[in-house]
């Protein structure tokens, strides 16, 4: 999953009016709440959003004409292929009009350069698994668990040996399973939790 790498704030001005974006990476329904009430500005023209959560998105023109703030800010977040993340564009109008292009640009460019500005991160999806094995592969164990860079989080001795849980990138399991596999001829297990 891509997401934004932390928070940005930039300011543009176009034909007099002033467009304040602001980014941030949100996890939750609640999260896009909080940061719109954090950054929106109730004394300006417009804050026009724009936010993408897993599979949901939402977006709000916020007064201005049908699809020019809120759709143009998504597309941006769809642009970097961005994710757990929302765009609040405040518009504080100086006068002269954009026209409907006009401001597909102004919102657009403004929230595409808030993203550049932000920085977007690869985030790799991460498992809890279970690893059990007897007390004669306690190094194997440990070394596998190393190559996958797996986070031990509790271990604890059976009668018949070692279980340790650890946190591991999803996209490791296989490799842990293969190398467990390889150097316990097979009498390694791994399980995923849930």
């Amino acid at each position: 999953m891509k997401t934004l790498a932390g928070p940005a704030s930039l300011e543009i001005e176009i034909k007099r009016s002033r467009f304040i974006a602001h980014a941030a990476r949100v996890d939750s329904l609640a999260e896009t709440l909080e940061f719109y009430e954090s950054v929106a500005d109730p004394s300006a023209t417009h804050n026009c959003w724009a936010w993408r959560l897993d599979h949901l998105y939402r977006f709000n023109d916020d007064g201005e004409p049908s699809g020019t703030a809120g759709r143009p800010i998504l597309s941006a977040i769809e642009g970097k292929e961005a994710d757990h993340a929302m765009i609040v564009v405040t518009r504080y109008f100086g006068g002269t009009k954009l026209g409907v292009g006009g401001l597909v640009r102004a919102y657009s460019g403004s929230a595409a350069k808030c993203l550049d500005q932000a920085g977007i991160i690869e985030i790799q999806e991460r498992v809890e698994c279970y690893v059990q094995a007897g007390f004669g592969w306690t190094g194997q164990v440990y070394s596998a668990l190393e190559a996958c860079d797996a986070v031990k989080l509790s271990e604890k001795y059976t009668d018949t040996g070692i279980e340790v849980r650890v946190d591991v990138a999803e996209s490791m399991v296989g490799k842990l399973e293969t190398l467990l596999t390889d150097s316990t001829r097979g009498e390694a297990t791994v399980r995923k939790s849930g």
